[in-house]
């Protein structure tokens, strides 16, 4: 296949378009959509981790804990996603970058923020600038994944924090007759029931994370967005071996696909585990499984 795409000009249509689908921006393409698979696979559990503690702190006895879980669900469910995620994303590279200039330059006499720039010295950068390229996608990718963790965490707590309020209080209350102490109620009770009042929440949650990948457009990670938008551009024979119109349009109509394909996956499995979780349990769910059987 490679050995013929070297005069591009000699193919016929479907050899033409074989070739053109093999070049190494469109590998980078196909790539991008295990960047998109990975960011999905480490962002929800580390979203739904942040999620956990903050429901868990927003339900705390302790004041202060309380006041900061509630507090963090209100403020990033209150601000614009995209907002956040751009604010995000250098506060944390300036915060990164002020740690390890306080600890590798502590003798350096300029001060950091000098009017609008964020000046540390070269062995703070993050990361450094002699780093190879995979160094810096790496590192780039990192602070998309802890970005979103952040915003979908708050979502999630919220959703979390509902579920356990609605957990019959009956059975706490039993769990404390029995002798269980709080903790050994919240853990073996409270935190066992409560995932069959949150899946929906939180499968509404997943559908909009799905949805909100194409912000890593945004962040400065060549996703498929950016590779879609790259290659659908017109392209002239002046800067390309394969030109071509403006095809933008058919790229983002396979993005489209994409998604809905993989959004209809989503619905099955989250159908599936939502028949799962509510078997035997005293709910909507769970009373239509029980008069079936």
């Amino acid at each position: 296949m490679f050995s013929m795409c070297t005069d591009p000009s000699q193919l016929d249509q479907f050899s033409w378009l074989a070739c053109y689908l093999t070049t190494p921006k469109h590998m980078a393409l196909y790539w991008s959509v295990g960047t998109v698979l990975s960011l999905l696979a480490i962002t929800a559990p580390a979203a739904l981790l942040f999620g956990f503690g903050g429901a868990t702190s927003a339900r705390s006895r302790i004041t202060p804990l309380r006041w900061f879980g509630k507090g963090y669900i209100a403020i990033v469910r209150g601000v614009p996603d995209i907002a956040f995620f751009l604010f995000f994303v250098i506060a944390l590279d300036q915060g990164f970058e002020w740690i390890r200039h306080q600890v590798k330059c502590p003798d350096w006499p300029d001060p950091i923020r000098q009017g609008n720039d964020f000046i540390v010295c070269a062995a703070a950068k993050m990361p450094l600038g002699t780093a190879p390229q995979w160094v810096h996608e790496t590192y780039g990718f990192f602070l998309a994944v802890l970005t979103f963790a952040i915003v979908f965490g708050a979502f999630a707590a919220n959703v979390l924090y509902g579920a356990m309020r609605s957990v019959p209080h009956a059975q706490l209350e039993t769990a404390a007759a029995y002798g269980m102490t709080p903790r050994q109620t919240f853990w073996r009770i409270l935190v066992p029931q409560m995932w069959v009042y949150a899946l929906p929440g939180l499968g509404n949650l997943w559908m909009v994370l799905i949805k909100a990948t194409p912000l890593l457009f945004l962040l400065g990670v060549e996703d498929i967005v950016y590779w879609a938008r790259e290659l659908g551009g017109a392209k002239t024979a002046r800067f390309t071996d394969y030109p071509h119109a403006d095809w933008r349009m058919w790229y983002f109509f396979g993005l489209l696909v994409f998604y809905l394909l993989f959004t209809r996956v989503s619905e099955v499995v989250l159908d599936r585990l939502m028949k799962r979780l509510t078997h035997g349990q005293a709910t909507v769910g769970g009373e239509a499984q029980r008069k079936a059987a």
